[in-house]
Order: structure tokens, then sequence, then C-alpha cells
């Protein structure tokens, strides 16, 4: 598999997302899915995907604790391109001996808290959404943060055991403002309030000029932290 990917790399390292795309939706079929977290890189994506191939699976994750304008934007997605979105949502009952354990907003209290609130709410989930796959597309960019900055194009997901494409790995946040504007893409509208980077409802903030775009997450943690296990290697 390790040379698969590479050969992949190397062929498609001056590729554009829609190539990328076109190959892989004929490449895996319904074996291959779009992990959408509703964020600006996801629905450029949604865009691509659904006017190449509409019945590739796009699911998302409802932890719980969404904005009201993240669930609305999943209700104008599937409206404007007439598709279903799949949603997961997290066990009631992890999340409930949770809570009554350590407290609704245990988040807050320590990295440890946070984390175990994320592997419930959110890579739970999106195991059960990954089962029976064999590679699914996410919108992360290598610019996004240092975590990010070494991804490639394609990659086995040690994790999940399936091949990641990251079709706008090399885009830059300017490219993928102009494709939602010159396409008309449904976005949040909490962008437009000073939220780059938007999750839970709790765990986001508007950021301030000058910081960094992930600088709204998990605000109260040290900048070193700000991932919530989705797109680590090897966790």
């Amino acid at each position: 598999m390790d040379t698969r990917i590479a050969e992949w790399n190397d062929r498609f390292a001056k590729a554009t997302p829609h190539e990328l795309l076109e190959f892989f939706t004929s490449e895996f079929g319904d074996r291959l899915c779009l992990s959408s977290s509703m964020g600006a890189e996801d629905q450029v994506l949604t865009d691509m995907l659904v006017k190449i191939n509409s019945s590739i699976r796009i699911f998302t994750l409802d932890t719980g604790r969404l904005f009201p304008e993240t669930l609305n934007l999943i209700h104008d997605t599937c409206q404007r391109y007439k598709t279903v979105i799949e949603v997961f949502f997290p066990d009631y009952r992890q999340v409930q001996k949770m809570v009554k354990e350590k407290g609704i907003n245990l988040f807050y209290k320590s990295i440890e808290n946070r984390k175990l609130c994320c592997q419930l709410r959110k890579l739970e989930p999106l195991k059960r959404a990954l089962h029976g796959m064999q590679a699914w597309i996410t919108g992360i960019r290598k610019d996004q943060t240092l975590n990010r900055f070494n991804t490639n194009v394609i990659e086995w997901d040690e994790t999940y055991q399936l091949i990641k494409i990251n079709p706008l790995n090399s885009w830059s946040e300017k490219m993928v403002w102009d494709y939602i504007r010159k396409y008309q893409v449904p976005y949040n509208e909490l962008h437009d309030k000073g939220f780059p980077s938007i999750g839970c409802q709790p765990c986001t903030r508007a950021i301030n000029p000058g910081e960094d775009t992930r600088a709204g997450r998990w605000w109260w943690e040290d900048q070193g932290h700000k991932e919530c296990g989705l797109h680590i290697k090897g966790t």
C-alpha cells in the first residue's frame, strides 16, 4: 500500500482537486466518502464532488454541541445540491455517563477531559461512519496548523486503516474563498463574524485581528493542542 500511495502522490503532484476527485471517485466508487465538518474547505469539496458524482457518500458528525448556524448549513447544503448528508451522532449512553461523572462542560477543566469529550462525540461516531470504506476525503490544508504542515495529498490513515485523500492540501485560504464566491457555494455565516474555524459551540470563539486561524478553537489550551484527534497521524 505504501508503494501505491507513493506512486499516486508522484502522479498527482500537480493535479487539481477536481482531477483528484475524478480519479478517486472512479477508483473507489461506493467505498469512497467525504467527511465534512461543514467548514469552508469541506463545502468546496462538496460542490466539486456533487458535480462529479452525486452518489458519493457525504457525512458529517453532530456532536450535540454544534452552533445553530452549522445545523442550518447542513439543511441548506442538502437543499442546494439535492443530496443527503448523512449525520452521525455520539452514543447517548456514553455521553450521559461522561456528563454524569464529569459535568456538562467538563472540557474546560483539563486537556484530558476535553480529549475524552472529543473521543465520545467525534472519534467514535467517525469510526462508525468510516466502517466499510476504503478511502475518505478530507478538507485538510497543510497551512492550517503546524500539525498539518507535513500532510500529503494521499496518505495511509493508520488509525482507520484506509486511504486518506486531501485534495485541497496545497490550497491557500484565499483560494478556498475565491472558489466559494465564484460558484456561490453555501457557507457557515459564522465565517462572516470572525470565526475562521468552527467546531462545537462551547469550544469555539471568534478570533481577534492578527490571531492564528485556529486560535478560536479550545482557546483556553496551549497552542500545541489545537486538534481533536480526527487528523493526527498514529492516534
